[in-house]
This record gives structure tokens, C-alpha cells and sequence, in this order.
């Protein structure tokens, strides 16, 4: 299973950065390749969220997300396109009143592709998205 991990400081707090990954229904609003993201199960901490994301092609997938406000959230794959596994998660750190997000993906594609073009394939949009999620701190904090 390929891995990748990158770590971040935002300029808010773990409560305020958690506040924003976990409001599923708005990825669509900052996250380009995101089309659409929707909890269809919510059982407190535990939901099932729904993707329809758009990398060179459509795919659509639900994960089950396990969430420890405002620490961390983690999630595995449950059903979908494109993946065989997929596991991963946001770990959150107060350093001084920013956070340090720790980004952990693992996955594996249904069919076979070599563990460092899946590592490739899953790195992609890490930098994009990143960017993304600091312009979100930014419009919804002014931070």
C-alpha cells in the first residue's frame, strides 16, 4: 500500500481548523477537484461520507470518518471506484495557538498499478490542496 504524509501550520486554532475538514458538505466550495461530498450516515462521531471527485476522471467513493474533536478525524474506505483500500487522516496540534495538521493517506487502486505510481497518483494535488485549505483559514478566520 503506497503512503504519503505532509505535514502543515495553519494560522488557526485546532478547533478552528477541525470546525473546517469536518464540514463535509462545503469541500465542494474551496477543493477544485471535489464535485461534490455528502454525509449519508451520521452517527455522532462516526459518519459515512460520500466523494465525487474529479481527476482525469469522475470517481465516486464513501469512506467511514471517525472523528476526536478537535484532535484529529481518520477515515477507511468503505465502497466505490478506483480504490481496493484507502485509509488516512488529519492529526491536529496546538503549537501556540496555530495548528500542526498532520495529512496521512495510504491507499491502493482496484486494479494493478506499481506502489510508486499509486504514491505519485495520491501526492498529486497534496500541494493544491494544501494551498487551498489555507486560503480557506484565511476567508473564514481572516487569519
Amino acid at each position: 500500500m503506497a503512503e504519503v504524509k505532509q505535514e502543515e501550520t495553519f494560522n488557526c486554532t485546532p478547533q478552528e481548523f477541525f470546525n473546517i475538514i469536518k464540514d463535509y458538505a462545503r469541500y465542494p466550495e474551496f477543493l477544485k477537484d471535489v464535485k461534490s461530498c455528502r454525509v449519508v450516515e451520521d452517527k455522532g462521531t462516526e459518519k459515512l461520507v460520500e466523494y465525487k471527485i474529479s481527476i482525469v476522471k469522475d470517481i465516486t467513493y464513501i469512506n467511514k470518518h471517525f472523528e476526536k474533536e478537535p484532535q484529529m478525524i481518520t477515515w477507511k474506505f468503505v465502497e466505490g471506484d478506483l480504490f481496493k483500500t484507502m485509509e488516512g487522516g488529519w492529526k491536529l496540534e496546538d503549537v501556540g495557538g496555530k495548528t500542526k495538521a498532520t495529512y496521512l493517506l495510504r491507499g491502493e487502486f482496484s486494479l494493478f498499478v506499481p506502489s510508486m505510481l499509486v504514491k505519485t497518483a495520491l501526492a498529486a494535488n497534496l500541494p493544491s490542496m494544501m494551498k487551498a485549505y489555507h486560503q480557506r483559514v484565511k476567508e473564514l478566520y481572516g487569519k
